[in-house]
This record gives C-alpha cells, sequence and structure tokens, in this order.
C-alpha cells in the first residue's frame, strides 16, 4: 500500500504515519512546518519530507490513499490535486476505522479524562499481555508510538476526541469509529467554535452512544448528572454499566485505594483520576479482565504525559504539569493537588490558549473554578489572540470572570515567571496548566530557576 499524508507533522499524523510504517506500507507525505518531537521521529524512521511546503506533484496515480489532517486547510494544493485524481481520500479517524474494521473497537468518550482512561486501558493489557492496537492522544511511558496497527490484534482502543474531523468533515472524530464498546467520562462544554450552545455539544455525545450496536456496552461515569442522562436516553438493546468513585484515602501525600479490605497504594491521585481508574477497571472488565489483576497492575501506572506530570521536587516543593485548559479540566486537577496535600500552599497557574478560553463569550464558563488555589495566575498571549482572529482581552474582564479578586493576570511571559518565582517557599505545589506552552516557556528550566531562588 502506498499513502501520501497532507500535514504529516500534526501530533496525531506524524504518529499514524510511522504506524503504517511499520506495518510495511510505503508512506509519503508534506507539510508547511514540522516541529518537534514530529520532526526527529520522522525523520528516524525514514519519512521526513525533503522539502517542507506542499507539492501538488506528489500525488500522482500509483498512491492508493491520502490522509488529510485538521491543519490541512480546504485550498490546499495537494487536496485540490488528489480531488482531481479521484484518489481516495481518508481523514484521520476515517483512516482508522478502515484499519479496525474486523476489530472490537473500544472508544472512549468524554470533555475530560479520556487521555488518562485510555492510558489506563493500555497499560493494563500490555502488562496482562493482551495484543491490541491503539491510538491515544498523549505520548505513554512504554510505548513508543501514539498509534500502533497490526493485522492480529483482537481489539483496537480509540481515545475519542469530539473535535472535527477535517476541513472538509464537519463530524467529530468520536463519530466516525462506530465503538462495540463505549466510555463517556463526563461531559462539560468545550469547543465553542464548533458546538456553539451546551445543547448542541451534549448532543454529539448521544449520536456517539446510539452508534453502539445491539449487544454492545456503554460504560458511562454515575458521578456526572448530563452523562447519566445521555445514557438514559439511549434506548435499545445495550448494556449500560455505570462506575462510581471508589473508596479510597489519602496518607502523608500518597492515594490508597481500598479493594475487599486491602489497601493499594496508587501513583496517580485526584478524585477526577479516582473515577478515571474506575472507567479504565470498568472496561477491562467487559472483556474478561478481574477486579485483582486490574489493581494490581494499576498500581504501577504513573500517569499520562502533561496529565498531573511532575516536572520536579525538592524537599516540600513540587512542581506539576498538566493539560488542563477547559473549566470542568481546571477545577478537577486543582481540587487534586489541594486534597492531596494539605498543608501546602498551592499556586495555580493557567494558560488561556485555546480558541474557547480566549473568547470573551466562555470566560464566564470559569467562574469559581481556581477557588481551591491559594494563589491564581492567569496568563494569556496576545500572539495567541492574533492567530485565532480574535480581539484583545481585557484583564478586568479576566478577573471578573474567574470569580476572585486576587487572581493575577499577566501577558507577558518574563512577568509571570517573576511573580511565580517569588510566590514559590517551602511547603508549595506549583501547578502549571495549559494545551500551550506559556509562549515557549521551558519548565524544567522554570523549576531549576525556583529550586535556586528558594536554596
Amino acid at each position: 500500500m502506498k499513502v501520501h499524508f497532507i500535514a504529516i507533522g500534526g501530533s496525531a499524523m506524524h504518529n499514524l504515519a510511522i504506524a503504517l510504517h511499520n506495518k510495511g506500507y510505503q508512506v509519503t507525505g508534506s507539510d508547511d512546518e514540522i516541529f518537534e518531537p514530529a520532526y526527529s521521529r520522522l525523520q528516524k524512521h525514514g519519512i521526513l519530507p525533503q522539502q517542507v511546503g506542499w507539492f501538488p506533484e506528489k500525488i500522482s496515480g500509483n498512491i492508493d490513499a491520502v490522509i488529510l489532517g485538521m491543519h490541512a486547510r480546504e485550498d490546499n494544493p495537494e487536496l485540490i490535486r488528489a480531488k482531481e485524481t479521484g484518489v481516495k481520500i481518508y481523514s484521520y479517524p476515517e483512516y482508522l476505522y478502515e484499519q479496525s474494521r474486523e476489530k472490537t473497537r473500544i472508544v472512549i468518550g468524554g470533555s475530560h479524562g479520556k487521555t488518562t482512561i485510555t492510558a489506563m486501558i493500555l497499560h493494563v493489557m500490555k502488562d496482562l499481555e493482551i495484543d491490541t492496537d491503539y491510538m491515544v492522544g498523549a505520548q505513554l511511558e512504554g510505548f513508543d508510538v501514539m498509534v500502533k496497527l497490526t493485522e492480529d490484534a483482537r481489539y483496537m482502543v480509540f481515545e475519542g476526541d469530539e473535535y472535527l474531523t477535517s476541513a472538509i468533515d464537519r463530524r467529530p472524530k468520536f463519530h466516525l469509529y462506530q465503538p462495540h464498546i463505549a466510555l463517556i467520562s463526563g461531559i462539560a462544554w468545550d469547543h465553542i467554535n464548533v458546538f456553539p450552545t451546551f445543547e448542541n455539544y451534549i448532543s454529539q455525545f448521544i449520536i456517539f452512544a446510539e452508534m453502539i450496536p445491539q449487544g454492545g456496552t456503554l460504560v458511562y461515569c454515575n458521578d456526572d448528572e448530563h452523562v447519566v442522562k445521555v445514557a438514559q436516553a439511549i434506548s435499545g438493546s445495550i448494556k449500560k454499566i455505570p462506575y462510581n468513585l471508589p473508596e479510597c484515602s489519602i496518607r502523608n501525600g500518597s492515594t490508597f485505594i481500598k479493594i475487599s479490605g486491602e489497601e493499594i497504594q496508587l501513583q496517580v491521585f485526584g478524585k477526577h483520576n479516582m473515577l478515571n481508574l474506575e472507567g479504565a477497571r470498568s472496561i477491562l472488565e467487559t472483556i474478561g479482565v478481574g477486579a485483582e489483576a486490574f489493581y494490581k497492575s494499576i498500581s504501577k501506572f504513573k500517569g499520562a504525559s502533561k496529565r498531573l506530570e511532575l516536572i520536579r521536587s525538592k524537599g516540600s516543593i513540587n512542581i506539576y504539569k498538566d493539560f488542563a485548559h477547559s473549566p470542568s479540566k481546571l477545577k478537577a486537577t486543582i481540587e487534586a493537588v489541594k486534597a492531596q496535600f494539605t498543608n501546602r500552599k498551592l499556586i495555580a497557574c493557567m494558560e488561556l490558549h485555546t480558541f474557547s478560553s480566549l473568547n470573551t463569550n466562555f470566560l464566564d464558563q470559569y467562574e469559581g473554578c481556581m477557588d481551591q488555589a491559594d494563589v491564581a495566575v492567569i496568563f494569556y498571549n496576545d500572539h495567541a489572540l492574533s492567530l485565532k482572529k480574535l480581539p484583545p482581552i481585557n484583564r478586568q474582564l479576566v478577573i471578573e470572570s474567574f470569580g476572585r479578586s486576587d487572581v493575577k493576570v499577566f501577558n507577558d511571559r518574563d512577568e509571570m515567571v517573576a511573580f511565580l518565582t517569588c510566590q514559590v517557599e517551602m511547603h508549595t505545589n506549583l501547578l502549571m496548566m495549559s494545551s500551550g506552552d506559556f509562549d515557549g516557556l521551558e519548565l524544567k528550566a522554570l523549576a531549576e530557576e525556583i529550586f535556586q531562588e528558594s536554596n
């Protein structure tokens, strides 16, 4: 098979390219920008484009399929050429489905927690030597790639993103995977540029759940009223499995889960992660993994990349990074760190980076979500606003939207760093939350600077 990737440098796209290369496919691709780690990883596998840019001449009659990335626009010259030649064009999720037609598809959906739940499932399956193909949205410890495709694996596990499929396909990605077993972890309005109302957003999850075939299974979080309503709205002969918060406790900065009278120490923490854990357990139970085997394996799980990831620790100071950017994710992550370390000062710093978070019509959704932080810091970059073609944000509006008058707002990275460095002292946790990079801030370097100041 010969496949060509339009926008091969994307996080998901380059992983699919590597997966197909590993499967023996002949892979080519193009992009107008390729950053790390995609650049080095594509180069390592010998599929890095020789030149940056779009080259319609790469699209010829001997190509079996073109895979279109979200980064490519409708007027992309290679896409136009592909339409002219009549070559089959797939979106990223469409091609993943094609690769999994003969497999049992397990799809993890939800506004939050889906990466972690998917990572937990894959960790246990690998530990128990259950062969599976997969697609996950973060780099996982012990896994070389974020996409694995084989001929023999019985299962394929998908992280089911609700964002758009491609520039020419406005369907949410998770509507294309057609799950046999599905999970919904939680529903909290996001992606305002695509789903203008909360009702419209919820309807996407109803459509997703309705795709489960007769005899299939829906696993859902019983702790979320919106998810419960979605589950109740689904009729037909599918099995519905609710999950709830397990019995757990926190001692000396560690979380323990109690199972059949025995306590198991975990390496992840927070109410949201305990719910994630139960979701993963419920999914694996449907394919025959018992509770004892699950908990023994999950005790070794360290978390997914950028999900409450410990960057540096020194004495009584911990510095974490997290992908949290929406109100529900922000609130859950802050509450998790505060509950885990009740005797430590918590500095919570988040970046307004997504289209929703930078939109003045959405900002009031953040009210109260940082109340548990001792010090609340908001950063936004004027360049990000211009890239998204959004108007400037008034600092006072940000303060009012978060609902606490003492929140510190910065749009200059160096000023923010200077403030954070002065705030960290003994018995302090610093939590850096963003789907971006704080205008190129290297968090490990920030940690070293903080530790030098705290000496």
